[in-house]
């Protein structure tokens, strides 16, 4: 991977449970910032079909490992062009240990 092929911006959302008046919890997303990244669609496979069906698109999503990257979860979020993934897996390092990869997958139809 090479940095000149980043060419999305990813906003990186962390869930936080707060408690509203009523004393339910509800969960929310916090911005933790924005980086370039690389989203790669996925392709081919019976799993991948059956998501596009269900009009959730996979794809990888690849940005630079730094210290805000290295905390991203399964749990987290990344915004990209208005269109907000769910990131599927803990991200991987490359060889080379510059940037990280992981399965990301939209919501679906709303």
């Amino acid at each position: 991977m090479d940095t000149g092929q980043l060419t999305k911006r990813a906003m990186l959302l962390e869930p936080v449970e707060a408690t509203d008046a009523d004393g339910q919890v509800v969960q929310s997303w916090d911005d933790r910032g924005t980086v370039w990244c690389n989203w790669k669609p996925r392709r081919g496979g019976e799993g991948v079909m059956q998501a596009r069906i269900e009009s959730r698109n996979p794809a990888i999503i690849t940005v630079r490992a730094s210290t805000l990257t290295r905390r991203i979860t399964s749990e987290w979020r990344v915004r990209i062009d208005g269109r907000d993934f769910d990131v599927q897996e803990d991200p991987t390092e490359t060889p080379d240990r510059s940037f990280l990869e992981f399965l990301a997958m939209t919501k679906g139809a709303k």
